[in-house]
């Protein structure tokens, strides 16, 4: 930036159980999705949060993970114990992911009643969306997790009422306005150019980031969805154009095939550049919302995204081609 501030980058890592490949409430059960969303154990080694852990550490970064406490419902806090020790321990930054597919498998363990589920937060009336907070953040926090600050709602699927149930607990940020995905799971009623940290419903909303497509739209600056080319581009739009804050996606599981317990070489590849490019960028910082949460925009201010560049989208294209076809869909 010209006036010699630096630019945050959010390295959100949205790290979860998948209720997907939940088989029961076995302690053999939980070590196999662990070990397939968590660890993400493979024959060339594990590629889950201790690899980017490792990562991070290696090269001065930080990360926020969005850490989802749901899955205590059926296997207790020691499930997330086992993911917020580590995190904590490495120097990271742990706050709070709720996705609400595991009330139904809950049964009598359902804070709300066997009978009340959905699959995204915003399914519920704001009282039931309270209950479900506290009990995410008070399972989080018996987990050894502090006091979040920031939430994400799992699939990206809050509503206004979430911010307010957000509000009533004392949490401070949301992260689940999508901008590039308006019209999808999100019901919070912000738009496609609201890309900035702006309050909201007395919440500071920070959207993910994204950049421009070719068609006019923008897409989720998502590992799993831009190159490492258009991320550190984005990137450096964002530094040079005064934003004082950009936040990227991944999950847990994102550099493996969780189904054959593949490492997806590509998408390493990208996470991989982009910790290490980010130790060497110009007036960028790696940001935490334990340490240093990014403002809200005052007054709000229309950023524009990276324009979109055909070079960098025909490179997309042809690398998540290869992508798919050696390694499938996660």
């Amino acid at each position: 930036m010209a006036d010699g501030t630096m630019a945050r980058v959010f390295i959100t890592i949205d790290t979860e159980y998948s209720s997907g490949l939940y088989t029961g409430p076995r302690a053999e059960d939980r070590a196999m999705n662990y070990a397939r969303s968590i660890a993400c154990v493979t024959p060339e080694g594990p590629a889950g949060i201790t690899h980017k852990l490792e990562l991070l550490q290696a090269h001065g970064q930080k990360a926020v993970f969005f850490v989802d406490p749901m899955p205590a419902l059926v296997w207790g806090v020691a499930a997330i114990e086992d993911i917020v020790g580590p995190i904590l321990a490495a120097g990271q930054d742990v706050q709070l992911h709720c996705h609400t597919e595991w009330l139904a498998l809950a049964g009598s363990a359902n804070p709300l009643g066997s009978k009340r589920t959905g699959i995204n937060i915003a399914d519920f009336p704001f009282e039931e969306q309270c209950a479900i907070l506290a009990y995410a953040r008070k399972t989080l926090m018996a987990a050894g997790a502090p006091a979040p600050a920031a939430f994400r709602a799992g699939n990206y699927g809050a509503n206004d009422d979430t911010l307010r149930a957000l509000s009533t607990l004392g949490i401070t940020y949301d992260s689940s306005h999508c901008p590039a995905l308006v019209g999808g799971a999100c019901q919070i009623s912000l738009g496609a150019d609201d890309r900035d940290p702006v309050l909201h419903h007395g919440i500071i909303e920070v959207p993910a980031g994204t950049i421009g497509t070719l068609g006019g739209g923008q897409r989720h600056a998502q590992i799993t969805a831009l190159t490492l080319a258009e991320m550190l581009a984005a990137i450096t739009h964002a530094r040079d154009n005064g934003r004082e804050s950009f936040t990227l996606v991944s999950h847990s599981f994102e550099l493996i095939n969780r189904r054959k317990l593949a490492v997806n070489k590509i998408v390493r590849r990208r996470f991989t550049g982009l910790v290490k490019g980010l130790a060497t960028m110009r007036g960028i910082a790696t940001g935490t919302y334990a340490d240093n949460p990014p403002p809200p925009s005052c007054p709000a201010r229309l950023s524009q995204p990276l324009p979109a560049s055909a070079v960098r989208t025909g490179q997309r294209l042809a690398e998540q081609f290869v992508s798919n076809m050696l390694y499938g869909a996660r």
